[in-house]
């Protein structure tokens, strides 16, 4: 039977029996630097392990700094507390309240004002795309985000052209064979 014995080896800097003076001891600004390094190793260790899901889109983020007058990129994250106040988290730290009644109608404001940016228009005619494929059984292959345009296919043949331009939808059926 073979037995294991762990043993604790001390740190380079560890002196047995010497006597540490104030002026010897790490300063508390050293403690402080060395505690945010490690706080922020953990921090990015464990998004590298469990990445959260950001909760807001780039429109949320641009409605909410329009609302409260800041970059959108500064915001973080929003959220309800006891169905009365509206919280607003900054990247940088920091938290602003907003009473929801308030906020809610301030939000239906600016989305009303709010115009859409081409990466939004792109993903609501994406979604359009999609689900009007689904119903009638297509499906389509990689979007030219350029001109809005696609190849649709129907059992694994090309059938036509599908897109949107200034004056909307357009289908345009396969040229070439039945």
């Amino acid at each position: 039977m073979t037995q294991s014995v762990c043993t604790h080896q001390a740190p380079s800097s560890f002196k047995l029996n010497q006597i540490v003076t104030v002026t010897d001891a790490p300063s508390k600004d050293e403690q402080a630097l060395a505690q945010a390094e490690l706080d922020s190793h953990l921090e990015s260790q464990a998004e590298a392990v469990a990445p959260t899901q950001d909760p807001l889109t780039s429109r949320d983020r641009r409605i909410i700094g329009e609302i409260i007058e800041v970059q959108p990129e500064s915001i973080r994250t929003i959220w309800i507390e006891g169905g009365i106040t509206v919280w607003v988290q900054f990247v940088q730290g920091g938290r602003l309240p907003f009473d929801r009644d308030w906020f809610a109608t301030r939000v239906a404001q600016v989305k009303a004002t709010l115009p859409e940016t081409p990466r939004e228009r792109n993903q609501r005619l994406e979604s359009e795309l999609k689900e009007a494929c689904t119903v009638f059984g297509l499906y389509h292959s990689e979007i030219d985000y350029l001109v809005f345009s696609t190849k649709v296919y129907r059992q694994g043949k090309l059938v036509g052209f599908v897109g949107w331009d200034e004056e909307g939808w357009y289908a345009r059926p396969r040229q070439y064979g039945l």
